[in-house]
């Protein structure tokens, strides 16, 4: 039965990268109007569905699709052809389909090379639409980018791209019997797409000193969005890559090398990154934040914030500990579902999916409290039914808040200890890293000169990392409440700047 033409919309496939499993398309669902999409149509690898599991069944009763993927079976044949008419027809019907084109969720710095998936659905859609030159289909690239994925509460951000619209009279090459190249054109597209919108790099190591930049080039304080922050640190990043790319690679036959002076330039940014890393290092090793010796403390002042700080968490611990008693079944429940979930296969295959794990079971554990605590306050279960979240949620906010001040307290006592001598020549070497990083932001990449000013006015509006006194007090009681001073921070309330070396 076809749809009334006012009723039709643009068939259109998202596909984004993917680096948290079920995470990342719960995002993607989300994030669409419901409004902009008839049905946004899941996709996920077949061995989720079919088991006894939450997952499995959240997965299934959301109508996701399964793919078979090669390396899941052992003599790597698949046949997904009744799986992809399916999708045809869904989008032929004007659906929206999500698919990842990476092939799999994985934790690496570099977004994998896509498949040709999306590129052949295209080509096939408009293949059989070849004898309605106006029917038109789009591909919406979408880039996902985690502060920290592998930690909770991590801030996440999501970048639409325009859309590409394809119609079988503007694109005869994509209609059957279609030359290969064109597929791995139109997949070659899509990749830099999606990699132009999120942090890619060959390695960790970029990744942190980029990071590392935009903190001094934009230092704790300055008022930015989310946004803001990730582009910058893209700028950073990019600039890191090309210094860091062997030259010889990106010359052909007959082309005038690079110039003495973009040597130069490349040399620079090379030494500029090796600096960074050397400072954060050491400042890894104390664990004290660069923002402590932006803005160093004296003495006195040490010795005082300690006694407050102290005292605020042994003081917020002590009050936390009626509800916390109540989180310690979540707590047990979800470690042991995910120690039993890491033994079922090799970490590269399970440990992009330990966060959902973590949510499932905990949300699954969480009801089963509420409703039990009411079981056994029959009497009383309608002021049950209201104080126990209230209780559980106010107690993880208090103990949220004493890790906060029980970690400040931590680093006040490295500060003292690690000495005048000490931060005094750390101090030098960030004086000399802040001008040397914001010559190269101003002056050769084109960023603001004044970043608090500008960023100020330019997305003031969104959640700053830092937020005023009577702000952070009149939303304490908000579910939306945040405390985090820094987008780099997650509820683990500190700076993550260590990556792991190792390629999973």
């Amino acid at each position: 039965m076809e749809r009334p033409t006012s009723l039709r919309r643009i068939p259109s496939i998202v596909c984004a990268n993917h680096s948290n499993s079920l995470t990342d398309a719960l995002l993607l669902v989300t994030s669409i109007p419901s409004r902009r999409r008839n049905l946004l149509r899941l996709t996920a690898k077949s061995t989720q569905f079919g088991k006894r599991t939450f997952t499995s069944w959240l997965i299934e009763s959301a109508g996701t699709v399964p793919l078979k993927r090669r390396k899941d079976f052992g003599n790597g044949q698949v046949d997904n052809s009744a799986v992809m008419l399916h999708l045809i027809e869904a989008l032929e019907l004007g659906d929206a389909v999500c698919l990842f084109p990476e092939g799999m969720s994985r934790y690496h710095p570099t977004i994998a090379p896509l498949k040709t998936g999306v590129a052949r659905l295209v080509s096939d859609v408009l293949s059989r639409n070849r004898d309605n030159p106006d029917f038109e289909i789009s591909v919406l690239t979408c880039s996902i980018t985690y502060m920290h994925r592998q930690h909770f509460r991590s801030d996440v951000l999501v970048t639409f791209h325009p859309p590409t619209k394809f119609r079988p009279k503007d694109n005869p090459e994509l209609l059957g019997p279609v030359d290969y190249s064109e597929i791995r054109a139109l997949t070659a597209k899509m990749h830099q797409q999606i990699s132009s919108g999120t942090l890619d790099a060959p390695s960790w190591k970029l990744i942190r000193n980029a990071k590392l930049a935009a903190g001094i080039y934009a230092p704790l304080g300055t008022t930015m969005s989310l946004g803001d922050y990730v582009r910058v640190v893209r700028v950073f990043l990019e600039a890191f890559k090309l210094a860091d790319a062997p030259r010889a690679e990106n010359i052909s036959d007959g082309e005038a090398g690079p110039s003495v002076q973009a040597l130069v330039e490349d040399e620079k940014i090379v030494k500029l990154g090796s600096d960074l890393k050397a400072y954060q290092d050491e400042l890894a090793r104390w664990g004290i934040k660069d923002d402590r010796i932006r803005r160093p403390l004296r003495r006195r002042i040490i010795i005082y914030r300690m006694f407050v700080r102290l005292s605020w968490a042994i003081f917020l611990f002590s009050i936390s500990i009626p509800g916390l008693l109540l989180w310690l079944p979540v707590f047990i429940t979800t470690f042991i579902a995910v120690h039993q979930f890491k033994r079922t296969g090799p970490i590269w295959d399970t440990w992009d999916e330990i966060a959902q794990y973590k949510l499932i079971y905990g949300f699954i554990s969480g009801v089963c409290i509420w409703l039990g605590s009411m079981l056994l306050t029959l009497p009383v279960a309608a002021i049950t039914a209201v104080l126990v979240p209230v209780a559980m949620w106010m107690s993880l906010r208090w103990t949220e808040d004493a890790v906060s001040a029980f970690r400040a307290f931590a680093t006040l006592i490295r500060l003292l200890w690690a000495g005048p001598a000490w931060l005094q020549k750390v101090r030098t070497v960030r004086e000399d890293l802040y001008a040397r990083v914001l010559d190269l932001a101003v002056h050769t990449l084109g960023l603001p000169d004044s970043p608090e000013k500008y960023f100020a006015e330019s997305g003031g509006k969104e959640k700053g990392r830092v937020r005023g006194k009577w702000a952070s007090k009149t939303k304490y009681f908000s579910v939306r409440r945040r405390r985090k001073r820094d987008w780099n921070e997650t509820l683990r309330l500190y700076d993550q700047v260590d990556y792991p070396e190792e390629v999973y």
